[in-house]
């Protein structure tokens, strides 16, 4: 079966500064991680296309991460880089972007919301304009959000009904505390909406780094698939940030086992269609 890793990232901190990288508790992932490392586990794991992600608000690592991908032999089929949705030319700023080495691997677009001091940053006039920028590009937008960002976020991707939105990371359901709401609520509030997909991606590092099994996480991974149905849902390691409480392998063998009672059609969808389809990857 062809298994797409729909989030992961690669990055250099001595290269570049990456702001949410401060702290000890990060620094098993705070160093260099190589086109060649991603290859080895991804491999290993029996992962055979990926996605690649932007992790900093930093124009030149999304065209340094387009160069990679067009450097990967296939392994990297696309990537979701980093504009200023606030800017007034983002449709410029895309094309200039494609018109790059790698830049037809460019399927989607991230702002790390999650770090936004205002909670409605996502319903401002000018990044409504960017996000309008971005599906007119036909680009879809990862939305990477907390919970308290959810009702805004609900209110973005009814608003632009156009648009492709993919949730990250589940919007970071409290695994750790063992509560269910509000997150559940207004993931399936979210979920209503047919123009959004999920990742299932980033549990673990939800959980408690050295405490975590799948039946503690099944319940958040269910509520997932309930709400936005396997065909809407995609597989993602959230590698190497996963390393903090989990290996690369340790990440698909959960993933298989908390979709080991889906059908094979549906596994199909979660491991490979909804990422393709979502983010248009060429075959």
């Amino acid at each position: 079966m062809t298994v797409i890793d729909a989030h992961h990232h690669l990055w250099d901190p001595e290269a570049r500064d990456y702001p949410w990288m401060a702290g000890p508790e990060l620094a098993p992932i705070r160093r260099p991680f190589t086109l060649d490392d991603l290859r080895r586990e991804a491999t290993a794991a029996g992962v055979t296309r990926t996605v690649l992600v932007q992790a900093v608000a930093d124009l030149g690592e999304t065209e340094e991460l387009l160069a990679l991908a067009a450097a990967s032999d296939g392994l990297v089929a696309g990537v979701v880089g980093w504009v200023d949705l606030t800017a007034g030319d983002v449709a410029g700023t895309l094309d200039r972007l494609r018109a790059a080495p790698g830049g037809d691997r460019l399927v989607g677009v991230r702002h790390q919301v999650q770090d936004e001091d205002d909670p409605a940053w996502l319903a401002r006039a000018d990044v409504g304009r960017g996000l309008r920028a971005v599906a007119a590009a036909g680009l879809a937008y990862d939305l990477l959000v907390l919970v308290p960002q959810l009702p805004t976020a609900r209110a973005v991707v009814a608003g632009l009904p156009d648009a492709r939105f993919v949730l990250d990371h589940a919007a970071k359901p409290p695994i750790a505390e063992g509560r269910l709401e509000p997150w559940a609520g207004g993931l399936a509030a979210l979920a209503r909406l047919p123009n959004v997909a999920c990742k299932l991606s980033g549990l673990v590092t939800e959980a408690r780094w050295d405490d975590w099994d799948a039946d503690r996480i099944r319940p958040y991974a269910d509520q997932v698939l309930t709400v936005f149905g396997p065909d809407r849902v995609m597989f993602g390691s959230d590698w190497p940030v996963c390393r903090l409480a989990a290996s690369y392998g340790e990440v698909r063998g959960l993933a298989e086992e908390l979709l080991a009672g889906l059908s094979p059609a549906e596994r199909d969808a979660v491991f490979r269609r909804s990422a393709a389809g979502t983010y248009r990857l060429a075959p």
